[in-house]
């Protein structure tokens, strides 16, 4: 086997770290750390690097709560990062060394939730197969909805009522800088009534985002005669524009505002993406599915990828010593 080394992120760390999620085939801008570190007041980061003599060669996101390692619970999917050049045998030798190193540091499980392989630049599950080695358990999946654009959309006749709604009445569609009235007026009062909850990002930190993150992070309006009346948050990466935040105002879908709306998105604004990613439908941990809104997605022509969440035993990393013939 070969000698990986195990370290814990550090600020000296930074530039390297991001240099490499850059190369990497499976990172997105949300593993950049100043993505990571806008909310760092709320985790315990126990973010890891691995080192192959003075090399670099892969990144785990993660924060500790009591005596458990996550990948990091602020970020919507996480796992082990690696370049292209990797081999399977070697990212097995690389996840044992991450086990060995948090079980000496008194860390007894990992919880990882895996990047949806919608987000890898190149075909990237060596870490699927690695907990399969490891005797990880499946604890939690969620459905994402998808639309692949390299195919031809298919669009329900439900959708294309609401698309002629929007344009019979004249709503507009505007990409805006400002979050302040879709986050004001549309999105806190829908959440807090609907489902009694806020926004994972209040209004002063996806004002931050945007400035860091000012081609990735994208903001969408509709408007009625000037008002706003719908809106979609989008983070972009590479191959997938993903839904962060969608919401209409009480009283207004009538108008057609989101179908008009998320028309114009899959098939002007990011046509060329490969993936268009409503993100899930899921509650409760992945075990309940809001049928209406998965309906109303998949009438858009989206279909089911999945996103798995494991937990392994960090005494487990015994188990990828003999896996090799």
């Amino acid at each position: 086997m070969k000698n990986y080394t195990v370290k814990r992120y550090q600020e000296k760390d930074y530039a390297n770290w991001n240099a490499f999620i850059s190369v990497a085939k499976n990172a997105t801008f949300l593993f950049h750390r100043d993505f990571i570190e806008y909310h760092k007041d709320r985790f315990d980061d126990y973010s890891l690097m691995v080192f192959e003599g003075e090399k670099l060669v892969a990144i785990l996101p993660a924060n500790k709560v009591d005596e458990c390692v996550y990948s990091h619970q602020g970020l919507t999917y996480g796992g082990l990062v690696y370049n292209e050049k990797i081999k399977l045998a070697s990212v097995i030798e690389i996840f044992r060394s991450i086990l060995f190193f948090l079980n000496e540091n008194k860390i007894q499980k990992m919880q990882l939730k895996l990047i949806p392989p919608i987000y890898h630049q190149k075909p990237a599950e060596e870490l699927n197969y690695t907990l399969f080695l490891a005797e990880a358990q499946l604890i939690r999946r969620d459905a994402l909805a998808t639309i692949n654009l390299s195919e031809n959309v298919f669009i329900a006749s439900g959708r294309k009522e609401g698309i002629v709604k929007g344009k019979k009445n004249k709503l507009q569609i505007k990409e805006v800088d400002d979050f302040e009235l879709f986050w004001n007026d549309i999105l806190i009062p829908n959440l807090a009534s609907k489902h009694q909850a806020k926004p994972v990002h209040n209004l002063e930190e996806i004002t931050k985002l945007k400035v860091l993150f000012s081609d990735e992070i994208r903001q969408f309006n509709v408007y009625e005669n000037g008002t706003i009346v719908a809106g979609t948050t989008i983070f972009e990466s590479l191959n997938v524009a993903h839904c962060q935040y969608i919401s209409g105002i009480e009283g207004k879908n009538e108008l057609g505002g989101i179908d008009f709306l998320f028309h114009h998105l899959i098939t002007d604004v990011f046509k060329n993406k490969r993936f268009f990613d409503f993100g899930t439908s899921n509650e409760n941990q992945g075990r309940l599915l809001n049928r209406g809104l998965s309906f109303w997605k998949e009438s858009f022509g989206a279909s089911t990828f999945v996103q798995d969440f494991y937990e392994v035993e960090t005494i487990n990393y015994s188990k990828l010593d003999s896996v090799f013939k």
